[in-house]
């Protein structure tokens, strides 16, 4: 009897229907962790180290609040005028791709007051969705990602820029239900002493979070490795190989992988695999930057940006971060000196805390970004047995939850937990 139920035990697990991830950005972590719950086989395969690229050293904000698109009246013109503007925080480089043109013709016809409230209902969806997912993670790995419920500060050095975000404020009232405590200067140093006096003011919004990403991604990598997901690192995929409306299997380095369920968790380098995956995937990579240092003494408490600066900061708890930005340079590796000297000169009259101590680590990451603002989460189109989860902009970390929960939905015939019709690659 003992050997007859080992032996059916054994039937029963070489019965697993197997996926594999490629990708292993915090979007193909999430997507491995719910397919695994879910009983599946999974290996994940990265070009890199997982857990690396665009999701190890961003700000680690995780921001319901962050329901406005980027396709805001007004959004081409900043972009246009960056051309011209190598110091700009927002800068477009001019180059001949036809892929690019393409992607800011789309992008400035969305440009629209119509379009902010219709793409931001979309948003709010999957953003509310992921959250409440994350508290659900959060009681695994709180400790392990230093989570904090400390909300996000958007900080402003002019009136004007203060009196322009309450029009943004009020309309996210208005028609999304998610308001901010409006702090003038006295309010905001005594909410946040690590800022300097003199300040305008500035907006609290006391639902967001944030975390560690890199501690995030680590712990959650160590954990899906104990229930048997097998993380493949440095293996690039080479090719896709279909047979019969499906994949079949993916070319490595090392030889050919195949699988029941195939997942591009690709970020922004999604696009290179339009062709092999027949479909249209229309993302340009955003690149970002950031550099950490050791806590300075009079660090600040909360994580907040500067929208006027298009920065923002991030306190850990031995760490201190500099970063965002946002330029659109192509495939671009480089990490100029100019743009971490613009990170520290753009926070230094916000911040009473040294920002020039000795940096600790330096990074650039590609953002997978959409011409509508909305990520590319669905079945690609023409093969029955891929799904594309990418396209996040600049949301990865705030969306990555639901985004894998949606995957392993339609992957195992579910009933979706949000309607995932507005993030089908169909759209495109």
């Amino acid at each position: 009897m003992i050997r007859f139920a080992e032996e059916f035990e054994s039937s029963l697990m070489n019965s697993k229907q197997r996926v594999i991830i490629a990708g292993s950005g915090v979007i193909g972590i999430a997507c491995a962790h719910y397919l695994a719950e879910a009983g599946f086989e999974v290996t994940v395969l990265d070009q890199g180290k997982a857990g690396g690229a665009c999701s190890r050293a961003n700000c680690g904000y995780i921001c319901p609040s962050h329901i406005p698109p980027l396709t805001e009246p007004g959004a081409i013109g900043v972009a246009l005028k960056s051309i011209f503007n190598r110091e700009s925080p927002f800068h477009l480089k001019l180059r001949p791709s036809p892929a690019l043109w393409q992607w800011m013709w789309q992008f400035a016809r969305r440009c629209t007051h119509q379009q902010v409230l219709q793409t931001g209902q979309v948003l709010q969806s999957i953003l509310d969705a992921s959250m409440e997912e994350y508290h659900l993670l959060m009681k695994r790995f709180s400790k392990q990602c230093e989570w904090q419920e400390h909300g996000l500060l958007y900080v402003y050095e002019t009136e004007e820029g203060m009196n322009a975000f309450a029009k943004t404020d009020q309309m996210l009232e208005e028609n999304f239900g998610v308001s901010a405590t409006r702090l003038d200067n006295a309010g905001l140093t005594a909410l946040e002493p690590g800022l300097r006096a003199g300040l305008a003011g500035g907006y609290h919004y006391r639902g967001d979070t944030s975390l560690n990403p890199e501690k995030l991604n680590q712990a959650w990598v160590e954990q899906l490795r104990r229930q048997g997901v097998e993380f493949l690192e440095n293996t690039e995929l080479q090719g896709v190989e279909k047979e019969g409306g499906k994949v079949v299997r993916l070319q490595v380095k090392d030889g050919m992988l195949d699988a029941d369920y195939f997942v591009f968790a690709l970020g922004a380098w999604s696009s290179k695999w339009s062709d092999s995956l027949e479909c249209s995937i229309p993302i340009e990579p955003g690149k970002g930057y950031s550099l950490t240092m050791k806590r300075p003494e009079d660090s600040p408490f909360h994580p907040m940006l500067f929208p006027e600066k298009k920065m923002g900061v991030s306190p850990f708890e031995n760490g201190f971060r500099l970063g965002s930005m946002m330029e659109f340079v192509g495939y671009d590796e480089s990490i100029p000196a100019r743009r971490l000297k613009l990170l520290r000169d753009s926070a230094r009259p916000f911040l009473r805390s040294d920002v020039d101590g000795p940096t600790e680590d330096t990074w650039y990451g590609w953002r997978p970004m959409t011409w509508d603002s909305l990520p590319i989460v669905g079945q690609v189109p023409q093969i029955d047995n891929a799904y594309l989860a990418t396209g996040h902009n600049m949301l990865g970390l705030s969306l990555a939850p639901s985004t894998g929960r949606l995957i392993k939905e339609m992957i195992c015939g579910d009933e979706p937990h949000i309607d995932p019709s507005a993030y089908s690659p169909l759209r495109f």
